[in-house]
């Protein structure tokens, strides 16, 4: 969530910094500006609303000069307006800033007696009054931006421009990721690299508690303690972080088509050179382990619950499966033998980057499952495992969910082995199965036709309930939250089993409810439960597979799937839980890319 872009350019850096923006558009926002300095003079621009608003401000009042900030805003305090748009300006200072300002109240109402007058209700205000009365007083901008940073708690990331200086910008991560790009006689900043791609592919991560002078000529990085250090220089690949739709109406339909050839590149990246074995990090040991704790948010907790069947049923490893933003508050016991699992498709998800850290001194060794193995969740890992999934654009996971589904079911595999529970001949014949997974996805993908249809239905109810038991309940609550991500239609899932504890008596004719019952061992227990759900006249529709759908009956909806070995039945069932997602949507004329009042990557807790 939100965006911040800097520039110390030769050219014009207004368009640059509009075009990099867009770039980190899928991370979610309301508003967005941009302020540069020209002839020494500090000057900006702002718009409620998408891009194109604050590109049409500019048309009509351009915005000159070779050093600038830009800013996406994901409305935190305040809501989405003009006035509480970034960048701020008080006095001789802008400010861009990511995150929350945890002691802003006390701030404001401290600068407020002091005399300054605030025209938000954002926190991010109190930055720019606190270092424009540093400047005031006759401090330097780096003594005044110092100074200010010292006073402030929270979580975030921050940039500074002053009028003046043209040829600096100031700036510092606690919690919130910010990264460095170099230049030839110019220097950028940015949320992430995709954001400085099409400008430069040397790249500084800002470490934990960093900030740094930006001139033209590079960059001076202190620490949290405020002694200068040197952070490492990386090369990224350019090439892994373009963003188009390739033809696609939608990022969302792009990315789910991309998935047969992402977890076949996935699968390439982990296996050995005997087509029986796993390539994977040296120094992963499950065998001495006594529990396994994971921990995730949204649509990443979902890959974990599947994940917690096949850890515990291929490698007898128990395990503890946690919410990242819950975590910490319980008080969770920790032990030496324990792991510690971290998925995250950014790499960079506040809750869940606070809870490695707490965990961390604790356990044996900390793992986790990215797609940007340059983010702060990879980096403070002792073992980071890709995904390879690409940039994922669209707000609501798709081929990312699928991908760490890949990288959870051979890590459980690897486990099991180490462990003893998985015989080298039920390895792999597992690990078989796993390497069909990208046909099958594509032959799922083939029903979108049907999954259309059947969806124009769909965008006709208030609500839509989800069953599905045994590995099929974390997909029926991965369907349950992309339906309400995207078409805005209330959604619930529960194992179906719990039909009779209370979810039953919403039942009724206009109720669909979505049925995920492979033909497996709990088969015909589930379709005991629909059976429940027509007799209260409830439009079911059962996703199975031709036994399945056989032996099922009437039904008012079905569709179709192939039949997959249960160990990966929850890859494959994940594509008709996005499909059906999107194309309701569709229906429903949503904003499938960029939904309200989500963000792609939530850096705030």
């Amino acid at each position: 969530m939100c965006g911040i872009i800097g520039i110390l350019g030769k050219h014009e850096v207004s368009p640059q910094i509009l075009d990099g923006l867009k770039r980190l558009e899928y991370r979610g926002y309301d508003s967005a500006g941009i302020a540069t300095i020209n002839s020494g003079k500090l000057d900006l621009r702002r718009a409620v609303g998408k891009l194109i608003n604050l590109s049409d401000i500019m048309v009509h009042a351009p915005l000159p000069g070779r050093s600038g900030i830009g800013h996406t805003r994901w409305a935190t305090h305040g809501g989405p307006s003009v006035a509480n748009a970034h960048p701020h300006r008080a006095g001789r200072v802008a400010v861009v800033h990511n995150g929350i300002i945890e002691n802003f109240r006390a701030l404001r109402a401290e600068l407020t007696s002091a005399g300054a007058e605030f025209g938000s209700e954002t926190d991010t205000e109190t930055i720019v009054q606190l270092a424009s009365q540093y400047l005031e007083q006759g401090m330097t901008p780096v003594e005044a931006a110092r100074s200010t940073l010292k006073r402030l708690e929270g979580a975030f990331a921050v940039a500074f421009l002053f009028e003046g200086e043209e040829d600096l910008i100031i700036c510092a991560r606690r919690g919130s990721p910010l990264c460095i790009g170099h230049g030839a006689g110019e220097m950028y900043l940015g949320s992430d690299a995709m954001a400085l791609a099409e400008m430069t592919d040397r790249i500084t991560y800002l470490e934990e508690g960093d900030w740094a002078v930006l001139s033209r000529g590079g960059a001076l990085i202190f620490d949290a303690e405020d002694k200068q250090t040197n952070r490492p220089m990386t090369r990224i690949n350019v090439e892994n972080t373009r963003v188009d739709k390739s033809g696609h109406k939608h990022f969302m339909a792009k990315e789910m088509a991309e998935q047969p050839g992402v977890l076949q590149a996935a699968m390439g990246y982990y296996s050995g050179r005997e087509h029986d074995s796993l390539e994977l990090p040296q120094g992963l040991d499950f065998a001495r382990a006594d529990r396994l704790i994971m921990v995730a948010c949204g649509t990443a907790f979902y890959a974990c619950q599947v994940a917690k069947y096949w850890f515990e049923k291929y490698a007898g490893l128990p395990v503890e499966l946690d919410i990242a933003s819950e975590f910490r508050y319980r008080e969770p016991v920790l032990g030496p033998a324990n792991l510690a699992l971290f998925v995250s498709q950014s790499g960079e998800t506040a809750d869940t980057l606070a809870a490695l850290r707490h965990v961390k001194p604790h356990v044996a060794q900390v793992i986790s499952v990215v797609n940007v193995p340059t983010s702060s969740i990879a980096r403070e890992s002792d073992i980071a495992l890709p995904i390879h999934a690409g940039p994922e654009i669209g707000v609501a996971s798709t081929k990312a969910f699928t991908a760490q589904l890949q990288v959870l079911a051979i890590l459980a595999l690897r486990a099991g082995l180490q462990r003893g529970t998985l015989s080298p001949k039920a390895f792999a014949e597992r690990l078989f199965e796993l390497r069909a997974v990208p046909g099958f996805v594509a032959q799922a993908l083939d029903r979108e036709e049907e999954i259309k249809r059947l969806s124009e239905v769909l965008s006709q109810a208030r609500d839509v309930l989800f069953l599905g038991r045994g590995m099929m309940y974390p997909l029926a609550l991965e369907g349950a939250l992309k339906l309400k991500d995207i078409s805005y239609i209330h959604a619930e899932a529960y194992a179906a089993g719990e039909l009779k504890h209370g979810p039953i008596a919403l039942i009724d004719k206009d109720l669909p409810v979505i049925v995920f019952a492979p033909h497996d061992g709990l088969f015909e227990k589930t379709v005991s439960n629909m059976q429940e759900v027509m007799a209260r006249q409830g439009k079911v529709l059962l996703i199975s597979d031709a036994k399945g759908l056989a032996e099922a009956g009437e039904v008012p909806f079905r569709l179709a799937m192939p039949t997959v070995p249960d160990f990966i039945a929850p890859i494959v069932y994940a594509v008709p839980a996005q499909l059906i997602a999107y194309h309701t949507a569709l229906h429903r004329g949503t904003d499938v890319d960029q939904p309200r009042n989500l963000a792609k990557s939530v850096t705030v807790e």
